[in-house]
């Protein structure tokens, strides 16, 4: 039953992270002529994180993001059978958000400014497989790293977890809408793909790739330093403690002074 309802909570996370997100992203566009749409949708991404994280955070961890869970994994923070249960839910729910994305903008008749719901694409980089790629990966391992690093149980970094980690993708959003929309999450770029087709579709295994192989990188370089640091604190922490003797012991001699001359007295 408690991994269902974390189930059930990456399903909503990623629906709210969608719907939200791509939903800016659609509304006020972000191509480069309209520098504000960047920051608006970048804002849109990280506080969605934000908000999240402080509602579902403490049932299922707020991954929302395969690429999270496989590097929570990797590091060993949860099991085989949540992590598949985990990246199920949250295809679900990117694909509802999507979903949803579609009914509202249809029913509405409101204008989409992106031309694909927020979908993910290589035009800005010229169609060039390989930059979109090394894009994602790079953001990807930023991203997976500082969550690591904020959610390791030998840091304490008090309840600023969900800020630090909401202000981190909201960084990476800044840099990488331009290039590629920036994904470093699978589920929030098949959503919108399978919708929009065309492109969008085509492209889509570099939003796959990409944020898995950051992902892996991430876990495996951040294992590997936390490892290596924990190795070096007892040697730091060697220290020979400090042995009382018995002459340290005895009594200052001004106090014996002292109480000298109260006898002599």
């Amino acid at each position: 039953m408690e991994s269902i309802k974390k189930y059930i909570a990456e399903v909503i996370g990623t629906f709210v992270l969608v719907l939200l997100g791509c939903g800016t992203a659609m509304l006020v566009g972000c191509d480069s002529a309209n520098g504000g749409g960047y920051i608006l949708t970048a804002l849109a991404f990280g506080l969605v994180i934000v908000g999240m994280a402080y509602c579902i955070g403490n049932i299922s961890g707020c991954h929302i993001n395969p690429a999270v869970s496989l590097g929570v994994f990797l590091t060993g923070g949860m099991t085989l059978t949540d992590f598949i249960g985990y990246v199920v839910s949250q295809c679900v729910g990117a694909i509802a958000g999507a979903g949803m994305l579609k009914a509202i903008f249809s029913l509405g008749d409101v204008t989409d400014k992106t031309g694909g719901y927020g979908a993910n694409g290589l035009a800005n980089v010229n169609g060039s497989y390989g930059a979109g790629i090394l894009v994602e990966i790079l953001l990807t391992f930023i991203f997976v790293m500082t969550i690591l690093g904020v959610t390791s149980k030998k840091a304490n970094h008090g309840s600023f977890g969900g800020l630090i980690i909401g202000l981190t993708l909201t960084l990476v959003h800044i840099f990488g809408i331009g290039l590629t929309g920036t994904s470093v999450n699978p589920a929030r770029s098949l959503g919108p793909a399978l919708l929009a087709g065309g492109d969008a579709l085509s492209d889509l295994w570099v939003f796959i790739v990409g944020p898995f192989v950051g992902a892996v990188l991430a876990a495996v370089i951040y294992k590997f330093l936390e490892t290596a640091n924990a190795s070096t604190k007892p040697a730091a922490e060697k220290t020979a403690p400090v042995k009382v003797t018995p002459a340290a012991a005895k009594t200052p001699t001004h106090s014996k002074n002292n109480s000298n001359k109260k006898k002599k007295k």
